[in-house]
C-alpha cells in the first residue's frame, strides 16, 4: 500500500468509504435498503478488518449513533483503522464535530452537501468557526464538495487541512443540505471534468471520491483515471458493496496501485 501525508499523519492512498454501510448507493431506494439488510453491524467490521489486512489504515464514516456504536464494538476487538469523521449532515455542525471528538477521530471534515448548501445560501461564514472547533480538539480539518466554487472560496478563507473532492454532483444541495433518497441522481461527465481541472490548483491533498459515480463507470476506467488526476499526497475514498463481490475491495486496491506505479 502507497500513504500519503495529512500534517503528521499517514494516510493510505485507499480509503475505505462508509456510505454503502449507511444504506447511501447514490442507485435508488431498494439498492439502498438492500446495502442497509447486508451490511450489519459484523459485516461492518470485517469489511475493516479486510481493510487492514490489505494495507489500508484510514476509514471515512459518518459521525451517528450507528457508525459510532459499530466503531466501538471494532476497536473493542482491536480495530486499528484511523477514522476521518464526516459530519452527520442531520446533526447540528458543533454536534457532529463533538461525536468525532468524543469519539478519537483523527480527522474531520464539513460534509459536503451542508458545504454546497452554505455556498449557495450565503452561508460560508460559518465554516471558520466549525473548523476551528475541529483543531482546537486537535484533529486535522477539511471540507467536502460537490461544487468547485466551494473550493475556490476555501483557498481565499478557510485553514483547512485537507478538502474531500467530489467528481460527480448529482443533486442540487441548494434548499436541502441532506441527500434525499429516491432523488434522480445526474451523473454529468462536466461536472467531473470541472473538478478534475479544479484540484490541479489546490494546496491542500484531496481525497477524491465519488470516482466510481456510484459504480456507474468501469471500475479500471475509474481507477486508471482517478490515479492520473492524484497528485503526491492525494488520496481517494471508495465505498465498496461485497455481497456483490466478495473480492471487490481487495480488487479495488489493486487497480489503485497498478494504476500509479504506470
Amino acid at each position: 500500500m502507497l500513504y500519503s501525508q495529512v500534517g503528521d499523519l499517514k494516510v493510505s492512498k485507499f480509503i475505505i468509504g462508509g456510505n454503502p454501510f449507511s444504506g447511501f448507493s447514490h442507485q435508488g431506494t431498494e439498492r439502498d435498503k438492500e446495502m442497509l439488510d447486508y451490511y450489519t453491524d459484523d459485516q461492518i467490521i470485517l469489511e475493516w478488518k479486510k481493510a487492514e489486512s490489505l494495507g489500508i489504515n484510514t476509514f471515512i464514516a459518518r459521525t451517528d449513533d450507528h457508525i459510532i456504536g459499530v466503531l466501538k464494538k471494532y476497536r473493542e476487538q482491536g480495530g486499528k483503522l484511523q477514522w476521518f469523521a464526516q459530519t452527520a449532515s442531520e446533526l447540528p455542525i458543533e454536534k457532529a464535530i463533538q461525536n468525532a471528538i468524543d469519539n478519537k477521530a483523527v480527522a474531520c471534515y464539513i460534509h459536503g452537501g451542508v458545504v454546497d448548501n452554505y455556498y449557495a445560501n450565503g452561508k460560508m461564514d460559518l465554516l471558520p468557526a466549525a473548523i476551528k472547533m475541529i483543531k482546537d480538539a486537535g484533529m486535522y480539518a477539511g471540507i467536502a464538495g460537490h461544487k468547485t466554487e466551494v473550493f475556490l472560496w476555501a483557498e481565499k478563507y478557510l485553514d483547512c487541512d485537507f478538502y474531500m473532492c467530489s467528481y460527480y454532483n448529482p443533486i442540487s444541495r441548494d434548499k436541502e443540505a441532506a441527500h434525499r433518497h429516491g432523488t434522480d441522481e445526474k451523473f454529468r461527465e462536466e461536472d467531473c471534468t470541472r473538478m478534475l481541472q479544479t484540484i490541479r490548483y489546490l494546496t491542500k491533498p484531496v481525497i477524491h471520491y465519488k470516482t466510481l459515480a456510484a459504480g456507474r463507470i468501469d471500475p479500471e476506467v475509474a481507477f486508471e483515471r482517478t490515479a492520473k488526476a492524484m497528485r503526491e499526497n492525494d488520496m481517494v475514498c471508495v465505498g465498496i458493496f461485497s455481497k456483490d463481490d466478495p473480492d471487490m475491495l481487495e480488487k479495488d486496491v489493486k487497480l489503485l496501485e497498478k494504476y500509479l506505479s504506470l
